[in-house]
């Protein structure tokens, strides 16, 4: 139920200055509260008062309403509202950097959500120095095994395996992994986060026999810990199935992947990103099964839930029209196949550079051919030249994927009042653990 002190806000045109700062602290907390459970449409019923708060707090400009703003944005982006989400974390930057200085951990705690935002947008570049910084503020001002050092960590790592730099990525979660384990215990929601996304990492390097025990540690650890209904307990049913389609493990896959798909569209609504995420890859695995009548409606669902809610150039949707053009190829529909593909291939360029494996894999599709005389196919020499090139560079045993497991963002912790304690699990998205926000 909504407070009554809330209600009364909301209703009443002034508050004495008490009043005021008693409601903004329980809208603080109870947001908080609700966030951090994981299930963002839990807040529904109430992010009308949130918004209100939040909206006649930001006249002020201070503290609180930072807090209220990034609590406000870390729901938005929950519900994959990226859009209506980023002027609020970019609001609550600016009022933290000039209360309290550019080097303050609570700005790096801002630089963390804006990144992880721009990250789950696609706007990488964007998002890596805002990371960097958030990492070193964090270092100078709190040591380098705090728990917060390791959010960063951990949220840097991810953005590089994204980019396609494996190498740089790993050493980042490995010390990630060391610092939570230490600091929180072996069995902490961070943890499994932690081991989520070094095993996403390991998978995407080739190496599957490493990555397994990781994903099973972390599956485990959140079924306890959350219970077996929660979001990142989908993510890591979904991550290890992607694994064992990987090794050739159908029939151990397909429940994984259904189950996770349930939780989602459960926990999330049906026109979640992370639901198109879940759609994308038991289509997958029924297109390698041959079902390719099963498939062809989870691809196109998945394909419309991302260009609505992530916009026409995200990296995600280039995912979906590559795995799309895979199906129709598959299924003799050539000519409708190659513009998926064409699409595909020129939005992983723009986002990710023409150097990432992500763009040596969309070379490789059989749809950017030539037709041969007598109705064959043939790869022109200039896009096959380009792709042995581009897959030279890539480290050995990696491989381009065309369903991408997922990462676990951890966020700076969202924000209570001062008078709260100042040590908060984090959590990530990608909501990560959940994606990052």
């Amino acid at each position: 139920m909504i407070h009554r002190l809330v209600a009364a806000f909301v209703q009443a045109q002034k508050l004495d200055e008490t009043a005021q700062t008693q409601v903004e602290k329980t809208v603080i907390n109870e947001a908080y509260r609700l966030n951090m459970a994981g299930y963002p449409r839990a807040l529904l019923p109430w992010q009308g008062q949130l918004r209100h708060v939040t909206e006649q707090a930001l006249l002020r400009e201070d503290e609180t309403a930072a807090t209220l703003a990034i609590n406000l944005g870390y729901h938005l982006k929950a519900l994959g509202e990226y859009a209506a989400a980023r002027p609020l974390y970019e609001r609550s930057l600016a009022i933290r950097e000039r209360a309290l200085g550019p080097d303050h951990p609570d700005v790096a705690q801002s630089l963390n959500n804006l990144a992880g935002l721009l990250d789950n947008m696609g706007e990488y570049a964007a998002a890596r120095p805002l990371y960097e910084r958030s990492l070193a503020i964090r270092e100078r001002a709190l040591g380098p095994d705090h728990p917060d050092v390791a959010t960063s960590l951990n949220n840097l790592a991810g953005l590089l395996d994204n980019m396609g730099e494996y190498a740089a990525a790993r050493p980042l979660y490995e010390r990630t992994v060391a610092i939570f384990e230490k600091v929180l215990g072996p069995d902490h929601p961070n943890v499994a986060t932690s081991l989520n996304n070094l095993a996403v990492l390991l998978r995407n390097m080739g190496e599957y026999a490493a990555a397994r025990p990781l994903y099973e540690r972390s599956l485990a650890i959140r079924e306890r810990a959350l219970g077996p209904d929660h979001p990142n307990v989908a993510l890591s049913l979904n991550n290890l199935a992607l694994l064992l389609k990987n090794q050739g493990e159908y029939a151990a896959a397909r429940p994984l992947y259904e189950r996770a798909l349930v939780i989602r569209e459960r926990a999330l609504g049906p026109d979640h990103p992370d639901v198109a995420q879940s759609l994308n890859n038991l289509a997958e695995l029924l297109r390698n099964l041959g079902e390719y009548a099963a498939a062809r409606p989870l691809y196109e669902r998945s394909l419309a839930i991302r260009e609505r809610a992530l916009g026409p150039d995200h990296p995600d949707v280039a995912q979906s029209l590559n795995n799309l053009a895979g199906l129709l190829d598959n299924m003799g529909e050539y000519a409708a196949a190659r513009p998926l593909y064409e699409r595909s291939l020129a939005i992983r360029e723009r986002a990710l550079g023409p150097d990432h494996p992500d763009v040596a894999y969309s070379l490789e599709q059989p749809g950017l051919v030539t037709a041969k005389p007598g109705g064959g196919r043939g790869r022109t020499s200039s896009v096959r030249t380009r792709s042995i090139h581009l897959h030279r560079q890539t480290r050995p045993g990696s491989s381009p994927h065309p369903y991408r497991p997922q990462q676990s963002g951890l966020v700076g912790a969202i924000g209570l009042p001062a008078t709260h304690p100042t040590f908060f699990p984090k959590q990530k998205r990608r909501p990560r653990g959940r994606p990052c926000p």
